[in-house]
């Protein structure tokens, strides 16, 4: 930038907001470092505790000295190409993701050698749009946080999804296995498992990928570079629900065999009780669609009516499932026999049972790890 002009008047914000994400924004310059300082303190860059060194600094320093101090120096006066490449290797040695801005052709090297490279689009050179990952339009810092904020929430709805699916696909191996294990009849049929598949992978999925933005997701710390999608306790949250689906669809089957009485294995009783499962795993999976909003907060900090898609999605397949099980051609199709009201109550009471289990999950998770990650 230009020492004689000022900060934009958006640059201190974004600058505040990187903070709040875990990013740490470092200045580098070829301006004196008395100019660098003031500006960094303006924007707040630079605060009580940081450093500031010049390029004749940093080339006297080791590989050793420069990785000690280099997350508390947040000013780089008048530096050179190569120093920008040192930089940028010492905090990649941190185990840190790197970006670089950058216009001119001395900092094509840094932009190449960076996780990211962001050239000015405005400003830049050839060379440095060339050497870049991506070109900024704007040349506007304030972009690039807007940038950051838009792909956390790309990735976490892409997170819910999976999670939500694979949850619900543990819960349907879980029924089938345990169904196995009890010497007890398929309590779903090959189309059954089909149907489930279709109503949950289809609008729920779709609803959970363009879920409202969380309001702590400017306030988490990046993701490592080798950090899995899935923690050890995520893994551990998609088995509890996995299980909670398959025991509730497994619950059902048995109600519907005539449980807690003697068990009845007759083809129209078996129709039956797979009309339960049936009933049952599908509504725990659709109601399962707002535990995967979030993995650690309550729902009803969530709010379930901020995503009115996911509501509609549920609705809609929930009004599938009706049909197939009324409409007389398609219950014959799928296997299923219409049920009394009172049954159907105590299909859907059983599927509501999925929320209390998310709760319940997720106030356990609160206490064991209270920071979202």
């Amino acid at each position: 930038r230009s020492s004689d002009l000022p900060p934009r008047p958006e640059a201190a914000v974004a600058v505040a907001e990187c903070r709040d994400a875990g990013i740490t924004p470092v200045m580098i310059t070829g301006d004196h470092l008395s100019t660098a300082v003031a500006i960094a303190r303006d924007v707040g860059i630079m605060d009580e505790g940081a450093e500031a060194v010049l390029g004749s600094d940093l080339a006297a320093m080791s590989h050793d000295e420069l990785d000690r101090r280099v997350e508390s120096i947040r000013v780089y006066a008048r530096v050179a190409p190569e120093h920008k490449v040192r930089i940028v290797e010492a905090w990649r040695r941190k185990g840190r993701v790197v970006a670089m801005t950058g216009d001119g052709v001395n900092d094509a090297p840094a932009l190449k050698a960076a996780d990211i490279g962001a050239a000015m689009g405005r400003t830049g050179t050839d060379v440095a749009k060339s050497a870049a990952h991506m070109i900024l339009a704007d040349d506007n810092f304030a972009t690039i946080v807007a940038a950051v904020r838009e792909g956390r929430v790309v990735f976490d709805n892409i997170k819910k999804t999976v999670l939500f699916l694979v949850s619900c696909n543990l819960g349907e191996i879980m029924v089938i296995f345990a169904a196995i294990l009890l010497g007890m009849p398929r309590p779903l049929l090959a189309i059954q498992i089909l149907w489930l598949n279709l109503i949950t992978d289809g609008l729920p999925a779709l609803a959970l990928g363009v879920d409202p933005p969380a309001g702590d997701l400017m306030r988490r710390r990046p993701r490592g570079r080798g950090e899995a999608m899935v923690s050890s306790s995520g893994i551990a949250r998609l088995v509890v629900y996995g299980a909670a689906i398959g025991g509730l669809g497994l619950w059902s089957f048995a109600v519907g065999l005539g449980w807690p009485g003697p068990l009845d294995f007759g083809e129209v009783r078996l129709e039956h009780a797979r009309t339960m499962c049936l009933l049952t795993m599908s509504f725990a999976q659709l109601l399962h669609a707002l535990n995967s909003r979030s993995e650690l907060e309550s729902l009803v900090r969530v709010g379930p009516f901020t995503n009115t898609a996911l509501l509609g999605a549920i609705l809609v397949s929930g009004g599938l499932q009706a049909v197939i099980t009324y409409v007389p051609y398609l219950s014959g199709l799928f296997h299923v026999i219409p049920i009394t009201g009172i049954e159907f109550a105590e299909a859907m009471g059983l599927a509501v049972a999925i929320l209390l289990v998310g709760e319940v999950t997720k106030a356990v998770g609160r206490r064991r790890a209270p920071v979202a990650v």
